[in-house]
């Protein structure tokens, strides 16, 4: 692939490393193909971020392509991963301590199951509070990491398909189809509250946007390599 190639745009896979952010990725990424093509400048941007303890799939484009970003951030993701049952973070995963702990002895695999029912179809979410979203011109988390309070509005997600992969207490596997917009992490602590105990995010995965998958993404390196 050419210089040119990049610049009228391309769309990548890449398969997102644990504790990188997505803005790190970009960066990467347009670094090496800066220094590669001998070129100053060119636009590199991803198509929706992964919070940094999550890996998978990220869409990354170059160039012209960088124009179709909101088409593709707005497709429906797949998500797989692992809830801890019987205890809360105020992160809603392992980016905090454990704040909380719950009964879990009253869990059964047929509770497990029958609970994600009342999450399929639109619902109100609320983000976490250890989120990017931004409140009066800052974002939430900063203010979470000062220990700042706020009051965060419920918005409206859809949960297509989620279902429970494998159970091994307190650790539950899982596989969620859904909307743009909907936090993992709210829907660990919000199924936690249902089972009348508590829940956190101890892994994260996106496995697919739209039509895109992971098992056809490279990693960095890979594609570093490849260049």
């Amino acid at each position: 692939m050419t210089a040119e190639d990049y610049k009228n745009g391309q769309i990548l896979l890449i398969d997102k490393p644990l504790e990188w952010t997505s803005f790190q990725v970009v960066n990467k990424l347009r670094w090496h193909i800066r220094k590669h093509f001998n070129i100053k400048k060119i636009k590199v941007g991803h198509a929706g971020t992964l919070d940094p303890l999550a890996t998978g799939l990220l869409i990354i484009c170059t160039g012209k392509q960088t124009k179709n970003i909101n088409e593709y951030q707005g497709q429906i993701k797949e998500y797989t991963g692992t809830f801890v049952i019987g205890a809360t973070t105020p992160s809603y995963d392992l980016e905090t301590e454990i704040n909380e702990t719950f009964p879990t002895e009253h869990i059964t695999e047929e509770l497990l199951h029958k609970t994600t029912e009342q999450f399929v179809g639109k619902i109100q979410q609320k983000p976490p509070i250890f989120s990017a979203i931004k409140k009066d011109g800052k974002r939430l988390y900063e203010l979470a990491r000062k220990g700042e309070t706020t009051e965060i509005k419920a918005r409206e997600v859809e949960i297509n398909e989620f279902e429970i992969t494998k159970i091994d207490l307190p650790n539950v596997e899982f596989r969620i189809v859904c909307s743009k917009g909907t936090y993992i992490r709210s829907i660990a602590n919000d199924y936690g509250e249902a089972l009348n105990s508590g829940a956190h995010l101890s892994v994260l995965r996106r496995t697919k946007i739209g039509d895109f998958s992971v098992d056809n993404a490279q990693s960095v390196d890979e594609f570093v390599e490849s260049l």
